[in-house]
Parts: structure tokens; sequence; C-alpha cells
């Protein structure tokens, strides 16, 4: 008789929302999932921060904003605590603010993922799995209105490195890269090492990020 083979433990979650409702609706939709588990829930920015370093949660969702003058750091200075005393920890913002400024932030904080309240369910599951295993969680709507088409590479990448950011700033992972672009995944690291030389980096966000700003992927307009 073939052994079965353990199942996977499940992914460690931290919910830092500043309603409890909010928290409470989130613990019952995440743990409806056979490989989450929320271990812990965060009404403002600092006991985000201080039960991820307790903890040490595979992920970390994090509000945006905080209401009241007296709940401290918001979300994005949160997260900048967090890249800078704990950066194994991936958080992916989970809120209802869609303004480029604010996602742009986000991501140049650390964050590895950007979700909107309002999106179905799939949309903040796959984040949470494609930011566990390095990959960007972005919503497709957050892709569609941050970036739109690659722009022209310019000398910084070559072709094939700005298709691999693009991709990167969809969500896939480095096999999901190489499926797409035929490559190996060994190419792909390799791509990658060479993309954060290039722009000064050290992780899949910040490559975004720089990105961005250099305009090599290109912003919609708001019109």
């Amino acid at each position: 008789m073939t052994a079965t083979a353990p199942a996977a433990p499940a992914l460690r979650l931290l919910i830092a929302d500043d309603h409890s409702v909010v928290r409470a609706g989130l613990r019952a939709l995440l743990e409806g999932e056979p490989d989450l588990e929320v271990v812990a829930e965060a009404g403002s920015g600092e006991e985000a921060v201080a039960l991820a370093l307790g903890l040490a949660p595979d992920l970390v969702l994090m509000d945006l904003r905080f209401a009241g003058t007296d709940r401290g750091i918001d979300g994005i200075e949160a997260v900048r605590r967090l890249a800078a005393e704990a950066a194994g920890i991936p958080v992916v913002m989970l809120t209802s603010y869609s303004g480029r400024a604010d996602i742009v932030r986000a991501l140049e904080a650390g964050a590895r993922g950007y979700v909107l309240k309002a999106g179905p369910p799939e949309e903040l599951f796959r984040a949470v799995r494609s930011a566990c295993v390095g990959g960007m969680g972005l919503a497709p709507e957050i892709v569609s209105d941050l970036f739109g088409q690659v722009a022209v590479p310019r000398p910084d990448l070559t072709q094939r490195e700005t298709e691999v950011v693009r991709l990167m700033a969809d969500g896939h992972s480095n096999r999901a890269i190489a499926e797409t672009l035929f490559l190996s995944e060994a190419t792909v690291k390799t791509h990658l090492v060479r993309i954060y030389r290039k722009l000064g980096v050290d992780n899949r966000a910040a490559a975004v990020s720089e990105c961005v700003r250099r305009g090599l992927l290109e912003l919609t307009s708001d019109e």
C-alpha cells in the first residue's frame, strides 16, 4: 500500500485592521481555505509590528490606514518597520484605497502585494499564496490601473529583463515566468540577479517600484 504524503503545513497569517468586524470576517473567510490559518489579529500598526516580530507569521495582511488619531503609525509605516526588522515576513496590503499614489507608496515601503477589500475572495487567496512563495500578490485591477503596457525598454534593462519584470508585477512566480517565456527557472533567476543589480534593489517589490519610477513600466493615465 502506497503511503500518503503528509499535507503541507498551513500558511500562518496575521490580520491587521482597526475594525473588529472586518477582522472577524477575514478570519472566517481565510480559515475556510485548508491551507490558510489566522494565528493573530492586530487593531493598530504598532500592534501588527509587535505581533509579527513575536510570532513570525508566514504573511501579514495589513490595512493601509488605521482610523483615529490614537492609532499611531499607518499601514505604510508598519510595512517599513517590518521590512527593516523582519524582511522575511511578506506583507500584503488589504484596503479600500485604490489610489495610484497609495499603491506605489506601499510597494516602495516593501509590501509584496496589494488587494482591494471589495474584490472577490479568490484574488485575496491568490495574493496571499503568491506573496508567501516569493511572488507579487497584486490584484488584477491593481495591475490594470497601475501599470500600462510595457514601455520600450531603456538601456537599463534588456527586452527580456523587462518582460520578466512585467510578469513579476502580474504576480507570477519564477516557475510561472519560466513557463510563460519558455525559459528554465535557473535562467529566470539569472535575469533577476541582473535586474536587481541594474536597478540597485534586492527584492521583487523594490524592483517593480523602481521600474515604475524609471518609466520602464508605464503608468496608465488617470482619465
